[in-house]
């Protein structure tokens, strides 16, 4: 077997690898998953629609939901088949009405998409949900395409039950380098001088060109085919949610969004079909108790891709230094 470079960061370990007591803390279908103390800060292994209609009622504040875009995918061996539109969106309602009865009702859904699911998915959400915004982040990554543009673009959709919703502004600033400071009267005009250099702060729009896909040498890497970055999945956690609140993702995967929303003193729920996924996942959720840390995430701004050194020094000179 080929060995992989020490830098080589990707957690992709067979079951007999994983420590038994992170195995220990995956939950199934025998356990009790009514109680919602048995679930809190548990992943739970099963098939998704099977399992939720098992949970209890208006547990979530906050769902991140990833299902399988509409493509052909395999996931640990296991294939997801592109189907007809038609069959698509029926498979988009049955998880819709498996989750809609789990949310509280000022609750938040974000669900991921690429372009072509999106346009047959979107009319179903406005039928269950409404609709605040369509996020699109660029993926960086992508397979070129002789007769087409690359797509390096994926959706991600902002919905809520209600009106009233949690969205905390202030928590995802986009910080920026400024390359031609402008002083008024003397003083800094919108941007601030610290020890890395000229910086401002702004209002995050909902084109994300900041997120870098895990690759192999980030700590949060895994082998899972469609692993969502920390730092994408920061940002929505940090803004749709409050300390304390209980994030729930009926399709989990490596669980992406149970590490972070740990790291981001939350409580989580999460539901995978694989059992090997669970189990990595629950290996990123022990490291997590030892490195909060999100790349990206530093100082409480959100940075620019490749700015990496600059957060570090920034979260070092910040008093305390902790991320999230």
């Amino acid at each position: 077997m080929k060995q992989k470079s020490p830098k080589n960061k990707t957690l992709d370990w067979p079951l007999k690898d994983i420590p038994q007591a992170q195995l220990a803390r995956i939950l199934t279908k025998a356990h009790s998953l009514e109680s919602l103390e048995t679930i809190i800060n548990h992943s739970i292994c099963g098939e998704s629609f099977e399992l939720m209609n098992r949970l209890p009622k208006q547990f979530a504040d906050l769902a991140i939901v990833d299902p399988p875009y509409n493509l052909n995918k395999t996931y640990e061996g296991k294939p997801f088949k592109k189907m007809s539109a038609a069959d698509y969106q029926a498979y988009t309602v049955a998880w819709i009405e498996r989750l809609k009865p789990l949310l509280k009702e000022n609750a938040t859904v974000y669900v991921f998409a690429d372009w072509e699911t999106s346009l047959e998915i979107a009319p179903i959400f406005a039928q269950y949900f409404l609709i605040q915004n369509r996020i699109t982040w660029q993926r960086e990554k992508g397979r070129g395409n002789s007769t087409n543009w690359k797509n390096g673009m994926e959706d991600v959709w902002f919905l809520t039950n209600t009106k009233d919703y949690t969205f905390n502004l202030a928590e995802v600033k986009m910080r920026h380098k400024v390359l031609a400071p402008y002083k008024e009267n003397g003083q800094p005009k919108d941007w601030q001088e610290t020890l890395e250099g000229k910086f401002r702060d702004t209002l995050p729009s909902n084109f994300w060109s900041d997120i870098s896909v895990p690759y192999w040498s980030m700590p949060e890497n895994t082998a899972h085919p469609t692993q969502k970055p920390e730092k994408l999945l920061a940002k929505l956690i940090l803004a749709s949610s409050n300390r304390g609140d209980l994030i729930f993702d009926p399709f989990s995967g490596s669980g992406s969004s149970l590490v972070v929303a740990k790291k981001l003193g939350r409580r989580y729920v999460g539901i995978e079909q694989s059992l090997r996924y669970t189990a990595w996942g629950e290996v990123r959720l022990k490291r997590a108790e030892l490195d909060a840390t999100i790349q990206g995430y530093a100082a409480g701004v959100f940075w620019e891709r490749n700015t990496w050194l600059e957060q570090k020094k920034s979260a070092k000179n910040e008093k305390g230094g902790k991320h999230g």
